[in-house]
């Protein structure tokens, strides 16, 4: 499948104000998406008192992806949410209100 334009920078390149994953955001929903899922991602580790290797090795997620996904550097992909969210035990995906 083609990534197109809408993929052509990372998601927090669409950072209208602030710096991630704190800032607004430009008129992208993908990118507003790939932030709210960065910051329950981030809460979720945190409640969970987890080291991304933690995560990583229980998840299947390298732990670079990971990474790239807390600072906004990717775009993660569906297989890589379902396993963040398998191990974790919650929702990260935010829906369309984002």
């Amino acid at each position: 499948m083609p990534q197109g334009d809408a993929r052509r920078l990372p998601p927090r390149a669409y950072c209208a104000d602030g710096v991630w994953p704190e800032a607004v955001m430009a008129e992208h929903h993908g990118a507003r998406v790939a932030q709210a899922m960065a910051a329950r991602l981030k809460a979720a580790v945190d409640d969970k008192g987890w080291s991304i290797a933690h995560l990583a090795r229980i998840s299947g997620v390298g732990r670079y992806t990971i990474a790239k996904a807390l600072a906004g550097e990717a775009w993660p992909d569906l297989l890589t949410i379902a396993n963040l969210e398998k191990a974790l035990e919650c929702d990260l995906w935010p829906g369309r209100d984002v």
